[in-house]
């Protein structure tokens, strides 16, 4: 079945359901219906009835890169591109690279890291790991492709990647004690009383754990900030993301644990982030 379905009968639908980037969402749901006009009229109904566009498609596109999403499982954003830029910008310029994912979710983050960083010729070793086995097996699928398939990397085999289910960095081989150079977290930074307010597609349908940080929105990232000097080498480097009003005591939290920390601003993105290196 053609589609007869026409971007210009989709893009008003949107717009009137009150999506900003209307024009955008049009071109990914049509190529998505891949010349279907029923399953095109499926994707944009739901779109228009609050789904998210990257639980609909299956995808979402995060640092250059296409990553799956599912239902349930929480979607990269766009501003959190800003750790990905810093973490392969400050990594080691020699030797073998590890890499930690804590709260991994889709493993868009980690995985965009370490292909970056072995496009470059680096030999990468990536541990992921999420509290939620079903985004665990959805960053499984990801970071298999990356492994496996030589389009989306430049040096193909450079990287070794694997993700675990449980609690923050209870699953880590302790062999990587000291060891990690990079350890990535975008734990969740909402507060709670905030949630509220979140667009519909995020507190309809991703998980609250993925979005709720507790009263002041650092409940997890001072769990993590607390473990990570253990895992950090010496000159290793945490990176997360925070919002405006919690950067003073997530600063004064990093210093508590003994670590060196900076703050980090993509102004155009909406971006902020913390970089915490153990001295």
């Amino acid at each position: 079945m053609t589609i007869d379905l026409l971007p210009d009968d989709v893009v008003p639908r949107l717009r009137a359901a009150g999506c900003v980037f209307a024009e955008d969402e049009a071109e990914i749901l049509i190529e998505s219906a891949d010349g279907d006009a029923g399953r095109l009229e499926r994707l944009v109904t739901g779109r228009v009835d609050g789904l998210p566009l990257e639980h609909l498609v299956g995808w979402v596109g995060f640092a250059g890169r296409r990553w799956a999403v599912g239902t349930g499982v929480f979607v990269p954003r766009q501003r959190t591109e800003l750790l990905v830029t810093e973490a392969v910008g400050i990594a080691p310029q020699e030797g073998p690279l590890v890499v930690v994912d804590l709260c991994c979710g889709s493993g868009a983050v980690g995985g965009a890291v370490a292909a970056d960083l072995a496009a470059a010729g680096r030999e990468v070793t990536l541990h992921a790991v999420d509290v939620d086995p079903v985004a665990v097996a959805v960053a499984r699928r990801n970071l298999a492709g990356l492994t496996a398939a030589p389009g989306l990397t430049a040096a193909p085999g450079r990287i070794t990647a694997t993700a675990s289910a449980g609690d923050l960095d209870a699953p880590l081989p302790r062999t990587l004690r000291d060891q990690v150079d990079l350890l990535l977290c975008n734990a969740p930074y909402v507060p709670t009383a905030a949630i509220a307010f979140l667009p519909p597609e995020a507190r309809d349908h991703e998980p609250l754990f993925t979005l709720d940080g507790g009263s002041d929105g650092l409940d997890v990232l001072r769990r993590v900030i607390d473990v990570a000097p253990g895992w950090l080498r010496p000159g290793g480097h945490l990176l997360f993301e925070v919002g405006d009003a919690q950067v003073e005591a997530a600063l004064a939290h990093a210093a508590a644990a003994g670590l060196t920390a900076r703050v980090v601003e993509d102004e155009e993105a909406g971006a902020l982030g913390v970089v915490a290196t153990r001295p």
